[in-house]
């Protein structure tokens, strides 16, 4: 893969006549939109030469602003052209679509007619309420008309951090976004699976064949896109050790192999050996030349879908009789497992790819906390040796008590289901209010060709499918007869 020029070098292209093209960025005109030059060469070095010269007089390689940027600027023109300069290049690829989406579809068409010299905190104020009642442009019949406070808290960002940028500039004095009042900031819940959720989830998973996904990532809290992201190079089966080194995200409708979130998450760690056992015998099932450990069940030798891999959790969860969690719950999960069986901080971080181990006890302090509680009770019983201290241990807490007079369950069998007839589709689904119907039947030109449709519940679905089938196969019919 060719190397990603840097940001300000321009971009160097070969034309279908041979010639090479050099283009940059060297200013914007009246209504803030970027004003490229080119230039041409026989030879790809020819051609460098005379860009790093255009380069010399453009605005991203000396780092000074464009003429243009004034005060009397419209605030729409300025956060097209901070985010353009300022802002795109230094953010992740799989980040600049929420960048874009609240700039260009909602600051800019709701504030940014007003100058950059005239917003005030009011603008603002009035601008983030808006998006609380009525600010949202799609699944408004589904998720209500106002935008989520983190979103708004988002917007809100991107206007400060734009705005602030003006400042330094010496284009407005003071930050009309400093002291806005904002939604109140929620975490989103964390939820772990217990152990017996655990053990159903696993086995259910086993039934489904979906087994080792989701019990390496149990094994080793793997964010979602780096476990898919994963190769069989990656994986010394004599010593255990895995490597992380990339991630698969779908970018724009399109799945792609990027770095891991920081640098701290390209990492290393090692595998128990029954782990490594299961994925080596799980390796034998797959093609011979299979590059990828979870490869698509579809496409063949390329990554696997983050999106649908989350579809299969939700219905093997279902199945399982588990609560519903998100994917990355099942990271919260190992961290949990790992903390309560006495691993430390530090390594733990390490081995979820934390940037700190700072970050790692603020999102699992609550963990930390029953940790020092119980060591104070041990270092009180060690250090006090008093006999009269209650055992707690000895102790069976609520939920021992009421198993203890529950009689035992039975052990957990996988739902198997119906297996469906040939020719009849399948029944998917796709969140806990949407279902899809899927027919792919062979066209009269030899091809497969799906047909779609969609419902609130199972049974609608299915209904539905059903007189989509005939339909389909009534055209079928019609066009195999018109060929005859």
């Amino acid at each position: 893969m060719a190397d990603r020029r840097k940001k300000g070098t321009g971009t160097l292209t070969e034309r279908k006549d041979g010639r090479w093209e050099g283009r940059v960025v060297v200013g914007y005109d009246d209504k803030g939109k970027a004003i490229r030059k080119s230039v041409f060469a026989p030879s790809k070095t020819e051609c460098q030469k005379k860009l790093k010269e255009l380069v010399q007089q453009s605005y991203c390689s000396t780092g000074k602003l464009p003429g243009q940027a004034k005060a009397s600027m419209t605030f729409g023109e300025w956060m097209d052209m901070w985010y353009q300069n300022y802002n795109k290049n230094t953010v992740r690829e799989t980040t600049r679509s929420g960048y874009e989406n609240r700039i260009y579809k909602h600051i800019i068409p709701e504030i940014g007619a007003i100058p950059l010299e005239r917003l005030t905190q009011n603008d603002l104020q009035e601008f983030y309420l808006r998006l609380k009642l009525g600010g949202r442009l799609s699944n408004v019949e589904k998720c209500g008309k106002g935008l989520s406070d983190r979103m708004i808290r988002a917007c809100h960002a991107s206007c400060r951090m734009a705005l602030e940028k003006a400042v330094n500039e010496g284009l407005i004095q003071t930050n009309p976004a400093i002291g806005c009042k904002l939604p109140p900031k929620k975490a989103r819940e964390m939820q772990v699976l217990t152990h017996e959720e655990m053990q159903r989830f696993l086995i259910q998973a086993k039934h489904d064949g979906y087994y080792e996904i989701f019990m390496l990532d149990l094994a080793t809290g793997m964010r979602r896109g780096e476990l898919l992201g994963l190769k069989w190079s990656d994986l010394n089966f004599e010593s255990g050790e895995l490597h992380i080194e990339r991630q698969i995200s779908r970018v724009n409708g399109e799945l792609k192999t990027i770095p891991p979130k920081t640098k701290a998450s390209v990492r290393s760690v090692i595998l128990p050996r029954s782990v490594v056992n299961v994925l080596a015998e799980y390796r034998q099932t797959l093609p011979a030349g299979t590059t990828w450990v979870f490869p698509s069940p579809v496409k063949g030798n390329t990554p696997r879908d983050p999106h649908s891999i989350y579809q299969k959790m939700q219905l093997v969860l279902d199945r399982a009789e588990c609560k519903r969690v998100r994917f990355h719950d099942l990271r919260h999960t190992f961290a949990t497992m790992a903390l309560e069986h006495g691993m430390d901080i530090k390594t733990l971080s390490a081995i979820i790819g934390h940037a700190s181990s700072s970050t790692t006890i603020d999102i699992y302090s609550h963990i930390t906390t029953d940790m020092q509680k119980n060591a104070a009770r041990a270092i009180e019983r060690g250090i006090g040796k008093s006999d009269t201290c209650i055992n707690e241990e000895a102790v069976p807490r609520p939920d021992q008590r009421e198993r203890i007079l529950k009689p035992k369950d039975p052990p957990f069998m996988p739902w198997k289901g119906k297996t469906r007839k040939p020719g009849t589709g399948g029944v998917y689904m796709i969140n806990d209010h949407l279902y899809e119907g899927r027919y792919t039947p062979r066209m009269p030109d030899g091809t497969r060709k799906s047909f779609n449709i969609y419902a609130q519940t199972r049974e609608d679905c299915e209904e539905k499918l059903a007189e989509m089938i005939v339909e389909v196969k009534a055209k079928i019919a019609a066009e195999k007869a018109e060929k005859q």
